[in-house]
């Protein structure tokens, strides 16, 4: 049995509600900012994020590198350093502010409740260490296994992520693995005590495609299997299209967009958003097609610029986008949120007329339709 609870000899720790009701989140972020002090500023990485995860669904983190993804995940699971790091809101989970519990009693929530299979596992596992027994640790310490138990275990789990001939393998090194199956490993572990919520921090980094397919199914059916909650952080809306049933998308370490999956494909506001899709690679172009990119570059968290934060990299940015930060507001359902004066809407843009260059033609793109740029989340999409 993969995940006991309550097995004799184990420890017992905090109280965490069942979560019954289908309708109550199971994890609760509000107004969550993180700040790191350096020698040149003070850095906003997290500015003010909130967002809500219900027991067994999967919510989609979506942007480019140093938009706040991995540090909002380390946020929520309290995985920050001690120093020159300024904290403020709160996320509860089933029923505990984890941000009021001190390391040594966060460390027993970790592994038990709430897990993270982190970006890079070769950096991740450690190298001078088996695998089998980089598994068995967080089993015996928060299960109670005996060495038997937890080596039996240990062997099923990788039975269970798909890793050919556990019992051999349980005793390898992490660089005798390929990165699929180091990645496997890492599933393995995060799984090992059955945690509710699970944050998957680019799980798929440097894979190739077949492998992030793998990687990403093996993923889903373990959730079903164990009705877990999934929060995937990941750069490609691709990624998220068939997997999440909500997505946030951020900027410059505050969200822009939020809605479920399906409506945010159909119905998107925020340029921001469109740009991400726009430079999916999709199977269906011929050989040869450039891939799109959002011009520009992010801005800098110690000094952003004034207004939308996407102002100077948006096609449909006026006076008013530089001059005042749009605010989280709600879209046709209370449900779907996004940061926009000028939003799209059925794929074209609501700002006025951008002024004449003098030859006649607009120094914005022109708009296009939704039918040109929505992405079908049933559409077959190639991830880079």
């Amino acid at each position: 049995m993969i995940g006991r609870r309550g097995t004799k000899g184990a420890k017992p720790v905090f109280e965490f509600r069942d979560i019954g009701d289908p309708t109550e989140p199971l994890l609760v972020v509000d107004d969550l900012h993180t700040s790191f002090r350096t020698g040149r500023g003070t850095v906003r990485a997290v500015d003010g994020v909130s967002l809500t995860v219900k027991a067994g669904t999967t919510l989609g983190i979506v942007g480019e590198s140093g938009s706040g993804k991995t540090v909002l995940s380390r946020s929520i699971m309290g995985l920050l350093p001690t120093r020159d790091v300024i904290k403020s809101g709160t996320v509860h989970f089933a029923g505990h502010d984890l941000t009021a519990l001190e390391p040594a009693q966060l460390r027993q929530v970790w592994g038990a409740e709430l897990s993270m299979i982190f970006q890079d596992p070769m950096t991740a596992l450690n190298p001078v260490k088996r695998i089998g027994r980089q598994i068995t640790e967080s089993l015996r310490l928060h299960l109670g296994m005996n060495r038997a138990e937890a080596d039996a275990t240990a062997v099923e789990l990788l039975r269970s992520v798909g890793i050919p001939s556990p019992e051999d393998r349980v005793r390898w090194y992490p660089f005798q693995l390929s990165g699929g199956m180091r990645q496997r490993v890492m599933i393995a572990i995060a799984l090992a005590c059955a945690p509710r919520l699970v944050m998957a921090d680019e799980p798929t980094t440097g894979l190739d495609v077949t492998v992030q397919a793998q990687i990403l199914d093996l993923l889903g059916e373990l959730q079903r299997e164990r009705h877990m909650a999934v929060i995937l952080v990941t750069h490609d809306l691709g990624v998220v299209a068939n997997r999440a049933d909500e997505i946030v998308v951020m900027y410059a370490g505050r969200v822009v967009e939020r809605a479920p999956t399906h409506t945010l494909f159909a119905n998107t506001h925020m340029p921001y958003t469109r740009a991400l899709m726009d430079s999916i690679p999709r199977l269906s172009d011929p050989s040869g097609v450039r891939l799109q990119a959002i011009a520009g570059r992010p801005p800098d968290l110690i000094h952003p610029p004034e207004g939308c934060r996407f102002a100077p990299r948006c096609a449909y940015a006026q006076d008013k986008c530089r001059e005042s930060d749009p605010p989280l507001r709600t879209a046709g359902s209370p449900d779907h949120l996004f940061a926009c004066w000028f939003p799209l809407v059925h794929g074209t843009s609501t700002a006025p007329p951008a002024p004449s260059s003098g030859n006649g033609s607009s120094s914005a793109p022109p708009p296009t339709s939704a039918a040109d740029t929505a992405i079908d989340p049933g559409a077959e999409v190639q991830s880079p």
